[in-house]
């Protein structure tokens, strides 16, 4: 809220700071996200909340998420911290469930992660948004998992060595490959999680039947990553991977219309 209070309010500060209610509402049809969150903003500053459309429910235009009553300056004052996260958070949720009904209509045990593409400051927000919309987490920190990307196989010069060295690690690691090849070899090399990176889904299945002819298919989870969207995303759910990965749903979300009215 300092970011968007500053010094302080000095609009609210001419008004009378009286008792008043306000409902925040949705302009359009979402899946609502942050109201907990948004609750908690309010709270903090004086405000009773009541939560009239929790996380996860679906809302038509003109419903009302959120009742807020207190001093007419302290809900005033939050009211643009408040809208933001709720903007932000159900555009997110909104996408993402959109994403799963159609993977889940193709492939139901496919499920839609979300990546480390996230705004600066908000990573906790947008991936708690995107389990809320029916997604998983990946990573949330690089502390999570080893994750063996391409600039790490560039700068070691050999991924058999990181694999091995994985290994010594932990049991639970992932390795990022481009090729059916590498795939393959990153599967025979005991990698338990191998991301295919910008493959087609063409590739992907014949990828998928390789590995199921050599024994190695079920000791792997496969994740699709890279150029994935809306209008091809059945497709890459329909080569039964486990896992695709999007980081549109948080780098390029579209925010939801709310508004706030005393």
């Amino acid at each position: 809220m300092q970011e968007d209070i500053g010094s302080g309010d000095v609009t609210s500060g001419i008004i009378t700071n009286r008792k008043i209610v306000a409902r925040i509402i949705t302009r359009q049809v979402c899946v609502v996200a942050g109201v907990r969150f948004a609750k908690e903003i309010f709270a903090m500053n004086g405000c009773r909340v009541r939560i009239l459309k929790k996380d996860g429910s679906h809302a038509r235009p003109d419903q009302a998420v959120l009742e807020i009553s207190g001093p007419a300056r302290s809900i005033l004052k939050c009211e643009r911290t408040a809208l933001n996260l709720l903007s932000r958070m159900s555009g997110i949720a909104t996408s993402t469930n959109e994403l799963v009904r159609m993977v889940k209509s193709a492939s139901p045990k496919t499920d839609i992660y979300s990546t480390r593409k996230t705004a600066p400051g908000l990573r906790f927000f947008d991936k708690e948004a995107v389990m809320i919309g029916g997604g998983k987490k990946h990573r949330v920190t690089l502390s999570d998992m080893i994750m063996i990307k391409d600039n790490h196989i560039a700068a070691e010069g050999s991924m058999i060595e990181l694999i091995r060295l994985a290994k010594k690690k932990s049991d639970r690691f992932e390795v990022e490959v481009d090729t059916r090849q590498d795939a393959i070899l990153a599967a025979s090399l005991g990698a338990p999680i191998i991301m295919l990176d910008n493959f087609t889904p063409q590739k992907i299945s014949s990828t998928v039947l390789s590995l199921k002819k050599l024994g190695l298919r079920d000791k792997v989870r496969l994740e699709a990553s890279g150029g994935i969207n809306a209008k091809n995303i059945r497709k890459y759910a329909k080569t039964k991977v486990d896992m695709i990965s999007i980081g549109s749903i948080t780098n390029s979300a579209k925010a939801v219309d709310f508004s706030l009215e005393v």
